[in-house]
């Protein structure tokens, strides 16, 4: 097979003369290299930062990759606790009201639900736009992976009451329907 210098010498785009100045240009620039080190051909250059470049788009799009398997398999284990876990609620009779974002939604529960509801040992998650009542340690393990799933999470603890307040003095029923 014959060289890229023959090559183009037959086809007539260098000459004789310039093929040689060419040639000896290349060995003296070689020469001039310190020893052990090898004159670095462009091509081979190019190709190698080619690799590298593709090599880290590569590792970039496997990231996304696994944070999207990640991401979905955190949904799958938030499903099957919401489902493993959900209390019954079909023979409820009070309308227990809750807001879901800016709308106010209302399901209906039992007395003894809207007590745990209001005291906080329950909360309602909402699962492909339907509500269900869970206990509160599962709604805590849920909303560590995925927060907007709890809607509603009652916090049993006292809160402070302001020192301006005009309405201090005055207690808030438990059994307060709105």
């Amino acid at each position: 097979m014959a060289s890229l210098q023959d090559q183009l010498l037959k086809a007539g785009i260098v000459d004789q003369k310039k093929a040689k100045k060419i040639g000896k240009d290349k060995r003296k620039q070689a020469r001039q290299l310190p020893k052990g080190e090898v004159l670095l051909d462009e091509n081979k250059e190019q190709a190698r930062r080619t690799l590298t470049a593709k090599a880290q788009q590569d590792r970039a799009r496997n990231k996304l990759r696994q944070a999207e398997a990640d991401k979905k398999a955190i949904h799958a284990q938030v499903i099957q606790l919401i489902k493993t876990n959900t209390i019954e609620r079909s023979s409820g009779e009070i309308a227990y009201q809750f807001t879901d974002g800016s709308k106010v939604k209302k399901i209906y529960v039992t007395a003894q639900l809207q007590n745990e509801l209001s005291r906080g040992q329950l909360a309602i998650a909402k699962l492909a736009d339907e509500y269900t009542l869970i206990p509160r340690q599962i709604a805590e393990k849920i909303k560590q992976r995925e927060d907007s799933i709890v809607i509603v999470l009652n916090n049993n603890e006292k809160t402070e009451v302001d020192v301006d307040d005009p309405y201090a003095d005055y207690q808030i029923p438990d059994d307060l329907m709105w």
